[in-house]
């Protein structure tokens, strides 16, 4: 076994330029990652006949090859064995954040933000959803229990602001205690409720008798701000404060200044901000006809390609908190349903022993939610597949919108995202009526039209 992984790992250093050519190596669950010196050097045809390898694409500065779990621990620890530099995924991160755009930086960074706060907003859709399906079975729920169902659901929105800060502050290079407590003062409790001011059941309170100050529970963008100006100001302190009083001083000054900003500036002109994208963001969502839908759900794994889609878990995020409900979810669903349904028709259709192990298990893969080794191992390498995706995305996302269909979370989707729909016996066979009609027409879209041995 271990041979046979040697001489994968052997294959591979030759097909991407040499080991001269690769700086370092590190892994995630799937992919292995190697950051090299001359992407002109990688021989993508080669490296895609390689035995095990899903598919392979450069992005971020990364040579992104496709595994699969386990698969890709082994290979690893083949190339460090025979001599290739190993570096952590954090490591590669950091020079990663050197290279793209000024545009592919910053939605790298909302990615860095946003990615770690979202496992608890997956918990969070799921108790609601729990929830819900306890009252359409028509089950008797007592107070005590009620309330306990609220503290699961209502938390993590409850106190986002803190959740934002920390990540910010983390990422940022800054203490992530401090902006744990500088998000929570954005919530405290002393603080007009931002929920309760929307309904008119609460005023703002009037500082110097014109400066309107509420909390801002469920707010994205002030609290990102903040906790980003927050991290730079905490390190600029901790450069020019004596070594004796940085305990004391450095957290002091950078909670007092930082929350009065927050308040008095960053809040009002952020919140208007988010205002304003969310309302650009809800009119697309609140096209007729079912626009919406055909839109995102056929569109949506493009920007996938690119990487950039992270920018998205800031809309989700922000739809979640406004009322509990994410009409984007179903749409962007669609789309992932259907990539798995053009690399499974490619997966049958083909006569060819290698590729049909690679697209099959790529389908199944999509069908959990992640469209990856689907896309870049199967149905981009023959291109039309990838477009009749992109149709079977569209037909799903249309039903999805003409419905109206929410789910009460977010980053899970297909099969584990069956979850998020269990508020509403209809809005489950919506659901599961979505996925299937996404998955059928980029199914035989692809079978009649987009896949033949002969494109090989």
């Amino acid at each position: 076994m271990s041979q046979e992984y040697q001489d994968i790992a052997k294959e591979l250093v030759d097909a991407v330029g040499g080991e001269e050519n690769i700086d370092s190596a590190a892994h995630c669950a799937t992919r292995l990652r190697l950051m090299v010196k001359d992407k002109e050097k990688i021989d993508q045809e080669r490296v895609e006949e390689i035995s095990k390898v899903k598919g392979a694409f450069y992005n971020s500065g990364q040579y992104q090859i496709i595994f699969g779990t386990g698969t890709v621990n082994r290979v690893h620890e083949q190339l460090v064995n025979i001599g290739v530099s190993e570096s952590t995924k954090s490591e590669q991160k950091e020079e990663t954040k050197k290279q793209g755009n000024a545009i592919q930086r910053l939605l790298r960074t909302f990615g860095d933000i946003f990615v770690p706060i979202i496992p608890v907003l997956v918990a969070t859709g799921l108790f609601m959803g729990f929830r819900g399906l306890l009252v359409e079975l028509g089950v008797p729920i007592p107070d005590d229990f009620l309330l306990f169902t609220e503290v699961l659901t209502d938390t993590a929105f409850a106190f986002l602001p803190a959740l934002i800060a920390w990540s910010a502050f983390r990422v940022f290079g800054g203490s992530p205690v401090i902006g744990i407590v500088l998000g929570l003062m954005l919530v405290n409790p002393a603080l007009p409720n931002a929920y309760e001011v929307g309904e008119g059941a609460a005023d703002p309170i009037l500082f110097f008798g014109f400066i309107p100050v509420i909390g801002y529970q469920g707010s994205v963008l002030p609290a990102f701000i903040a906790g980003y100006l927050g991290a730079k100001l905490e390190r600029w302190l901790r450069q020019r404060i004596p070594e004796a009083l940085d305990l004391i001083l450095t957290p002091f000054l950078t909670l007092l200044i930082m929350i009065t900003a927050a308040l008095f500036v960053v809040g009002p002109i952020f919140s208007a901000v988010e205002a304003g994208i969310m309302g650009g963001a809800n009119f697309v969502l609140d096209l007729p006809l079912g626009i919406s839908g055909l839109l995102v759900g056929g569109l949506h794994q493009v920007i996938v390609i690119t990487g950039v889609h992270h920018i998205f878990n800031l809309f989700e995020i922000q739809l979640l908190a406004a009322d509990g409900f994410n009409p984007f979810n179903p749409l962007i669903t669609a789309g992932i349903a259907a990539q798995g349904g053009a690399a499974l028709a490619v997966g049958l259709k083909t006569k060819n022993k290698k590729l049909r192990t690679l697209a099959l298990p790529s389908s199944l893969s999509a069908f959990l939610g992640i469209t990856e080794p689907a896309i870049f191992g199967v149905n981009l390498r023959f291109v039309k597949p990838f477009l009749m995706g992109l149709v079977g995305g569209a037909a799903g996302g249309f039903i999805a919108a003409i419905t109206n269909l929410q789910a009460t979370g977010m980053a899970i989707t297909v099969i584990p995202g069956v979850l998020l729909y269990t508020h509403s016996i209809m809005e489950l066979f919506i659901y599961i009526l979505v996925n299937i009609t996404a998955i059928a027409v980029a199914f035989v879209l692809t079978w009649m039209f987009g896949y033949n041995d002969e494109m090989q």
